[in-house]
């Protein structure tokens, strides 16, 4: 049996890889884009940056969030990755994209994704 066959049962299907891949990090990483472009209020960082930063980028951007009324939970995991970010709005959880709305609706800055994601 070849070594690739021996952990053949072990490996993730493509959706728990997506999961993995587009974890923490990612959303951080986009979190950030977006922030700095919406407002200042966040530097811009990379995924791997941030993965592997040991969670001293989360408070920055949690704050970011903070200056548009959003509650940013940041949760790190083993090299930013497997974890997903929360958000609240008034004590309600809403989706990263609500939080974005929401903020653009805030700051009367609205941008697409082209816009910020550069």
């Amino acid at each position: 049996m070849a070594d690739k066959d021996k952990f053949a049962d072990e490996m993730l299907t493509d959706d728990e890889l997506d999961q993995v891949a587009g974890g923490n990090a990612k959303q951080c990483e986009a979190d950030s884009r977006f922030l700095n472009s919406l407002n200042g209020s966040c530097d811009r960082y990379g995924e791997y940056r941030i993965a592997f930063s040991a969670g001293t980028l989360s408070s920055e951007i949690e704050k970011g969030w903070a200056t548009v009324g959003i509650k940013a939970d940041v949760s790190f995991g083993l090299g930013g990755f497997g974890y997903t970010n929360k958000y609240s709005l008034n004590g309600q959880e809403i989706t990263q994209e609500q939080a974005r709305q929401h903020a653009m609706n805030v700051t009367g800055h609205h941008m697409t994704e082209s816009e910020w994601k550069w």
